[in-house]
């Protein structure tokens, strides 16, 4: 099975990343994407971070048991921070039936040289990006296991919705129904 791995902090999950992972499962030749909860991305702060098992339920909760978006708590037991090299040699160890593509916005593309061995993840795997607001070229465009899709370009970030919480300004509309009753009934992100 080919699926596609779909990396995040998602603090909290927003409609952006279901939309897009809709577009992957879609849209693309992947038959699977599985939203890996990342317990703390290296390039990120961790003190902004809801505690992983309240991420990963929020992301249970806006899949709804989709057919083809999974939620994945695949990194929770690697070392952390967590490289994706690591848990890519890690998945295909459990899962060596499987062909595993990558699926990330192009400004991570733009940095992507700054990944722990960026090369070998290029090598071995396909990327599959979708466009970012004021985002340039960058040097793996044509890379012949990049992929540029023509997702819908989505300006919507978790950083804007946990600060809007803050704020106390109305953001059910930015994610899924059952998130949002979620995020309200446990007051997340609103200190």
């Amino acid at each position: 099975m080919h699926i596609g791995l779909f990396f995040g902090s998602f603090n909290p999950i927003h409609i952006g990343h279901l939309a897009l992972a809709n577009y992957m499962s879609s849209y693309t030749n992947m038959q699977q994407v599985w939203l890996v909860v990342s317990p703390h991305n290296p390039l990120k702060n961790k003190s902004q971070l809801l505690n992983q098992n309240d991420r990963l339920q929020l992301v249970n909760l806006a899949l709804d048991f989709h057919p083809t978006i999974k939620a994945s708590n695949f990194e929770f037991d690697l070392p952390q921070p967590s490289y994706t090299i690591n848990t890519l040699a890690r998945l295909k160890e459990k899962f060596p039936e499987h062909e595993f593509s990558l699926i990330m916005g192009q400004d991570n593309l733009q940095s992507f040289n700054k990944w722990k061995n960026y090369e070998e993840i290029l090598k071995r795997h396909h990327i599959y990006v979708y466009p970012r607001p004021n985002c340039s070229p960058s040097d793996f465009d044509t890379h012949p296991n990049v992929h540029l899709t023509e997702a819908p370009m989505m300006d919507i970030s978790s950083t804007f919705i946990r600060n809007a919480i803050k704020e106390k300004k109305d953001v059910q509309f930015f994610m899924h129904p059952k998130v949002w009753e979620e995020i309200d009934l446990m007051n997340y992100y609103k200190k």
